[in-house]
Order: C-alpha cells, then sequence, then structure tokens
C-alpha cells in the first residue's frame, strides 16, 4: 500500500506491506471562507460578549500568537483580528504582537514575516518573548503547587490581554491552545521548569488528550487565569493546513468547545496493539528538528506493543537541535534507563529536561528507528536512536524480525491523532 506521510516540506511516498493498518485523524474539510468564519466568531464569541464590546479607544492591546514551531496560520487570522481591534477605536501603535516563544530560540526578522505577514510586522509593534528576561517579568504568587508564576510585563500591563493559538492534541498538557498561550508560552522559565519537572511529567494524567486530573494543564490554567486574560481566538486544522473551526471568547469556555471538536477528528480506536509503528511529526514546521519530533514517537507508543519498534519520520532540518539543553541532556546521558535514573538524583533540574523525559520513557517500552535528512548517523546513535536511511526497507526487516503474524500501524499524522484501544 502507498502511503503519503507528511516530511518536511515536501512530504514522502512510501510502499508499506498491504496488511498495514493506517490510523490517521477523520477528515474533516476545511472552512470555505476563513475570513468570514473567524468575523463571525468575533462577533458571537463563547461565554463572552463581542470582542468590540470589551475594547474602548485608547486602551492598549497585546496580541499573543505562537512563535513558528506551530503550524499557526497567524498570516490568515491576524489580519482579521486587527481589524476588528481597529474598527473599535484602537490605532495600530496601541497594538502590540508577542512571539509566545516559551524557551524556544528567537525568530528572525524573515520568520517573522513569514509568520505573520509583512504588512503585520511593518506595521505593527512586534516583540518576542524571553523567558529570561527577569526586567520584563512580574511575579503573580505561587500556585495552589507552590509553583513560582512569572509572566510577560508587556502583556499583564496591557488593557487588552488576546491570546490567539491552535488547539491540537499535546503530550502532556492534553491539548494545545488555550492556556497554553501563558504558561510556558509567556511565562518565566522558572515557571516552566516546575510545571514541567519530572513528577508532573510522568504523572498518568499527563497525556495525550486529558485535561481533568492533568495536573499540568490544569496549573496552565490555573496561571492563565491569574493573567484575567480579555479574550482568546483558537482554531483547529485539518492536515492541509486549512482551518475547520474557530472558538473565540472567554478562555474556559473557548478552549473548551475547541477541545471538544478536535476530540472528535483527532481520537481514534484500534483494535489491538502493533508489532512495529511508523509515524511521522506531521512535517514542517512541527518536523523542524528532534525536539518537537518527540511528540510523534510519543504518540506512537500509544499503540506499540512492549518491546516493539517505533520508526519516526521526521525531517529535523535543524538537527537536534544546537540551540537549548536537549541536545547535551542525551549526549552526555548513557540511554534512557540512565538518563531517568539521573533525574532522580537531589537538585537536578534542567531546561528541556521535559522532553528529554518523554524520550526516554517511550524508549523503555520500544526501540525507535529515525528517518531524518537533517542529522547525520552519529547524530542520531547520539540520540539514543537508531539511524535509518531505507524507509521501506526498515519496516520489512523489523517485521521479519518479528514473525509472520508481526502487526503493522503508519500514523500518517502522528502528533495530530490519538489513538486508543477499542
Amino acid at each position: 500500500m502507498r502511503v503519503f506521510l507528511p516530511y518536511g516540506n515536501t512530504g514522502l511516498y512510501v510502499e508499506f506491506p498491504a496488511t498495514v493498518h493506517v490510523v490517521e485523524p477523520n477528515w474533516v474539510p476545511g472552512l470555505l471562507d476563513e475570513a468570514a468564519a473567524i468575523k463571525q466568531a468575533l462577533d458571537c464569541p463563547i461565554g463572552s460578549a463581542p470582542l468590540r464590546h470589551l475594547v474602548r479607544p485608547g486602551d492598549r492591546a497585546v496580541i499573543v500568537h505562537p512563535d513558528m514551531t506551530r503550524p499557526m496560520p497567524s498570516r490568515r487570522v491576524l489580519p482579521v483580528l486587527l481589524r476588528e481591534l481597529e474598527a473599535a477605536g484602537l490605532q495600530p501603535d496601541h497594538i502590540t504582537l508577542l512571539n509566545a516563544l516559551g524557551t524556544h530560540r528567537r525568530q528572525t526578522d524573515q520568520e517573522l514575516e513569514e509568520m505573520l505577514g509583512e504588512p503585520v510586522v511593518r506595521g505593527y509593534r512586534c516583540l518576542q518573548h524571553d523567558c529570561w528576561d527577569d526586567a520584563n517579568l512580574v511575579s503573580l504568587g505561587l500556585t495552589h503547587l507552590g509553583h513560582p508564576v512569572r509572566v510577560n510585563r508587556t502583556y499583564l500591563e496591557a488593557d487588552i490581554r488576546i491570546l490567539t493559538g491552535f488547539v491540537e492534541p499535546h503530550l502532556f498538557a492534553g491539548f494545545s491552545g488555550g492556556p497554553k498561550g501563558v504558561l510556558p508560552s509567556i511565562a518565566g522559565f522558572d515557571s516552566v521548569l516546575t510545571n514541567h519537572g519530572a513528577e508532573m511529567v510522568r504523572n498518568p494524567g499527563a497525556t495525550w488528550g486529558v485535561t481533568e486530573g492533568n495536573p499540568i494543564w490544569q496549573e496552565m490554567m490555573e496561571v492563565a487565569l491569574m493573567t484575567r486574560p480579555t479574550f482568546i481566538l483558537n482554531i483547529t486544522l485539518n492536515r492541509q493546513r486549512a482551518i475547520t473551526g474557530v472558538f473565540a471568547g472567554d478562555l474556559q469556555a473557548a478552549h473548551a468547545a475547541g477541545r471538544a471538536f478536535c476530540r472528535q477528528s483527532a481520537m481514534v480506536p484500534v483494535p489491538h496493539l502493533y508489532d512495529v509503528v511508523v509515524t511521522t511529526n506531521s512535517g514542517y514546521p512541527l518536523d523542524l528538528n528532534l525536539y518537537q519530533s518527540v511528540k510523534g514517537m510519543s504518540a506512537a507508543a500509544k499503540i506499540v506493543k512492549p518491546g516493539g519498534s517505533i520508526v519516526l519520520v521526521a525531517e529535523c532540518r535543524e538537527g537536534i537541535p544546537e540551540h537549548g539543553e536537549y541536545a547535551r541532556l542525551l549526549v552526555g546521558s548513557d540511554g534512557p534507563a540512565a538518563y531517568l535514573a539521573r533525574m532522580e538524583e537531589p537538585g537536578f533540574a534542567c531546561m528541556d529536561q521535559w522532553e528529554a523525559q518523554v524520550q526516554a520513557l517511550v524508549q523503555l517500552r520500544a526501540d525507535v528507528h529515525l528517518y531524518a535528512d537533517g542529522m547525520t548517523d552519529h547524530q542520531i546513535r547520539q540520540s539514543w536512536l537508531v539511524p535509518c536511511r531505507d524507509l521501506e526497507c526498515r519496516v520489512v526487516e523489523l517485521l521479519t524480525d518479528r514473525g509472520r503474524n508481526a502487526t503493522l500501524c503508519v500514523m500518517p499524522d502522528g502528533p495530530q491523532t490519538i489513538p486508543y484501544l477499542s
């Protein structure tokens, strides 16, 4: 069976054995008129007055938007939102766009223009969050778990605080969008580190598609509510990156509607666990590097047999990457078990530890093979993974090793899918 796998900007067509089980999100067509749907959502929001009724002339607004590691179509969404604010009486010089980097690297000027569109970048004040900039972080106290809350000052001092985002399944926050627009997106590093701490990540409730009983998501919502966001504008996408739904209004009510909509397409039952699971990270920009691509292997781990194999197909044009601490954590530990033991040492705390932790937990369940043009065999082995250069042959080899009744599943849109045993 020939299957298309999202990979980088181009994708791959791969020939798999006829017995393959393809698991992908239920198809939802894109909206016929995206701009009209966004305008309608702003006019008739969920749990809130229309945005134009919340804005007064002279107000200063901050719009938080995802960074380039997310497929959020900001250059199609933001112009509609900006027109609405200006129609309500705000001047462009009273509107700031804040790139929600979390702990990720800054975007270049060219990358910002690709994300937002040149007219937006040239016409409005565009800032990039820095989670280490103490001068631009404000303390809001502690969460109910005793974790510190520090959030971007520019956002907090605005009269109108708008969170934009993309609702999709998330490997330990349950779903993206909504409160993730504050924590980790515009929070201080200490807040991110404690929210993504080892004990939090290994909690059974911290997993794909779960919010109730998920300590990570619940703390994210707690922190977001502390900042009193004025309005959110979240969207959902299909595999062609077309907008399928718009959810605007009150943070809690609108995001709940977005999650419910996303569940209908993303949650897919499977009849059994599989010996071999092939997964992607849904192509560019999600497979920009190995750090981001842990999501794809984590999704596959939900349906692979213990002792089975996962084959991750992710371009990783930025490599592991070089920025952040993820690469150092992988290279500095002698495999997954050693790394997890190291995390238990008193005082251990490090940026990006959460992604290495998730990867290590996946690899205790299954061996992971990586097909990635952006990484050398040496880099792949340093990352505890098995290099794969011939995808079709590797899948046949893995199935042969497990006998004639070996089972194969392919997840073309790994992190967009929540497979579960029916």
